[in-house]
């Protein structure tokens, strides 16, 4: 499906497609220089930087049909199920997190400080909602490091569609008679408390049931984490510390690693087997806390609490 093109070797070989892409994946996924592929490749850095790009524009033109929302009820109950077995929360369609993908910039250019983020770094934001097979399903990206986890999600399309009733909008379950429970996702301490997002309780001295939920819930979204952490691992060109990069251009390659990530789980590879021990995606950053919490979103939290535990008195 690629256009015709003319990139030739400094051994005046044309580079056919799977050749391009060889480049493009080994650019993304080892994070190494332009300079260092080139030599491996026998080819200029420009030539380096016009592949990645043109196959960048390839994977947006045609495979973004990877990371979608589950269309089916089929789909949305496989997920559901999925994620009742980790340690039992029912109804539960996806697990949030966000990473920063860290910039290299000058500190002399005032318009850098709106990258700066609480840790002092200049970053980019991804903003991530998991299935508990570890595919990506909806994602944000774009926003600067110094926005928090609340900000960006009222910003995103997922909230809005949230808040419109178009999205977790499917059957409520009912927990025991009166009981019920509808579509939900889970996050951590920083995110608000929603009616379609549970957080963990927060406070220290907790009662005993509530701690026994807030560890079934750790459990339940460390799938986001990990996720993340198998992202930055397979695509190390968002790993490390991304060299002046193109603002613009940025976001467009993260969702890209997110392509490829799927891609890898919907085709079953080898690879894909172990989960990642660690679920530290974003080392030397402090958990933010969000105290924001709305009265439907704490009365089904303490619904699920009640249903998870077997403790009517939750207190």
């Amino acid at each position: 499906m690629a256009r015709p093109s003319s990139f030739i070797c400094t051994d005046g070989r044309v580079l056919s497609v799977n050749d391009q892409v060889a480049v493009a994946l080994r650019r993304l996924s080892s994070g190494e220089s332009l300079l260092s592929i080139g030599v491996s490749f026998g080819m200029n850095q420009s030539m380096v930087s016009q592949i990645t790009w043109r196959f960048v524009e390839a994977m947006e033109e045609c495979g973004l049909h990877h990371l979608r929302w589950p269309s089916t009820e089929t789909e949305v109950q496989n997920i559901k199920s999925k994620f009742e077995k980790i340690r039992g929360l029912p109804n539960c369609c996806g697990a949030i997190d966000t990473t920063h993908i860290i910039m290299c910039m000058t500190s002399v250019d005032p318009s850098n400080d709106v990258w700066l983020d609480q840790e002092k770094k200049h970053s980019m934001v991804l903003q991530a909602i998991v299935d508990p097979d570890m595919r990506f399903r909806d994602i944000v990206t774009g926003w600067p490091g110094c926005m928090g986890e609340p900000l960006i999600l009222k910003n995103s399309g997922f909230s809005k569609l949230c808040e419109g009733g178009q999205r977790l909008s499917g059957k409520q379950i009912e927990l025991s008679k009166g009981s019920k429970v509808r579509e939900y996702i889970v996050g951590d301490m920083g995110f608000p408390l929603l009616p379609w997002l549970i957080t963990p309780y927060q406070g220290k001295g907790v009662s005993s049931a509530k701690s026994e939920f807030n560890k079934r819930h750790f459990a339940t979204r460390m799938v986001a984490q990990r996720a993340l952490v198998r992202l930055k691992n397979m695509w190390k060109i968002i790993q490390g510390e991304m060299w002046r990069p193109a603002k613009h251009r940025l976001p467009r390659i993260i969702l890209v690693c997110c392509l490829l990530h799927n891609i890898l789980i919907d085709l079953e590879d080898d690879i894909q087997d172990e989960m990642p021990l660690s679920h530290l995606h974003d080392s030397g950053y402090k958990q933010q806390v969000c105290m924001e919490g709305d009265e439907n979103g704490a009365m089904l939290r303490d619904r699920l609490c009640q249903y998870v535990t077997g403790n009517q008195n939750i207190v």
